[in-house]
């Protein structure tokens, strides 16, 4: 994914046009602070759109669709209107004037996905993919609202809104089970495997990463904080049946946090197996 590039771009032109006049150097600002400010600035909004997306973005839709959400003038260039917006079985045509730009996951800082597998993740980087489906997942109202996008002559467009029940989605099963997994501590210590593989950085060696097992009665001191009302997904190429695996990836945009868990499913129920941060 791109975004750290697009960001640069952004922050230096920023900085440049905020320097002194006289020459001296500007402040130093904390890097997340600066984000922060320039992804809801309007001045520096302007300044993104002065940047047109290079050709390559287009190969592979992870690249494009962050260009999607920062630039308000390629959204609406990359957004086929009248747009089909299909809820409860009907469907309104949007028009460009009714459009309001999309932020996706912009705002919160991170972004979620979920795989089937290992292997399964390799799929963000495979450029014959033509259809992706980015879904914004409201547990408060049990509905998903899905963005669809096809690539159309080597160009990825927004061809489509749907929003649908949490219960009519390929990853139904694990979307219920998550839910109840972040909001419920006793069903979240019942959903532990035996015992849980620990893989993360190593506190005395900055370089090396350690291994471990996690039991249940030492699950508190690992447990993470996990978004309960609202996450994110990807969904590239045509949705396949639902799995007995899952992996839950959160990814920080800006801050480097990175987090992987491990789901398996016996049965009706899913277990975590896996946690790596």
């Amino acid at each position: 994914m791109r975004l750290y590039g697009i960001i640069s771009v952004v922050l230096l032109a920023s900085l440049t046009s905020c320097g002194n006049k006289g020459g001296q150097a500007t402040e130093e600002v904390p890097a997340d602070s600066v984000l922060t400010d320039s992804l809801r600035n309007d001045s520096l909004q302007a300044i993104v759109e002065d940047y047109p997306m290079p050709k390559a973005a287009d190969e592979l839709f992870d690249d494009f669709v962050y260009n999607f959400v920062v630039n308000r003038k390629l959204q609406m260039e990359r957004t086929r209107f009248p747009l089909p917006c299909e809820k409860d079985g009907k469907t309104v045509q949007l028009t460009k004037e009714q459009w309001k730009p999309e932020r996706f996951f912009m705002r919160q800082g991170y972004y979620t996905l979920l795989f089937d597998s290992e292997k399964h993740m390799e799929v963000v980087k495979d450029t014959s993919i033509n259809h992706a489906v980015v879904e914004k997942i409201h547990f408060t109202t049990n509905l998903i609202d899905q963005f669809v996008f096809n690539r159309m002559r080597g160009a990825w467009m927004l061809t489509q809104k749907r929003t649908i029940p949490i219960k009519q989605d390929i990853n139904a099963s694990f979307l219920a089970f998550y839910h109840k997994f972040v909001t419920d501590k006793t069903f979240q210590a019942g959903s532990l495997a035996e015992t849980v593989q620990f893989v993360g950085p190593d506190p005395d060696d900055d370089f090396n990463m350690m291994e471990g097992i996690i039991t249940p009665d030492t699950w508190e001191a690992f447990a993470p904080q996990l978004p309960a009302k609202m996450i994110y997904n990807i969904i590239y190429g045509q949705p396949k049946k639902e799995g007995n695996s899952k992996i839950f990836v959160l990814r920080g945009i800006a801050n480097g946090l990175e987090l992987e868990m491990t789901f398996k499913r016996k049965g009706h129920d899913w277990k975590l197996t896996k946690l790596t941060t």
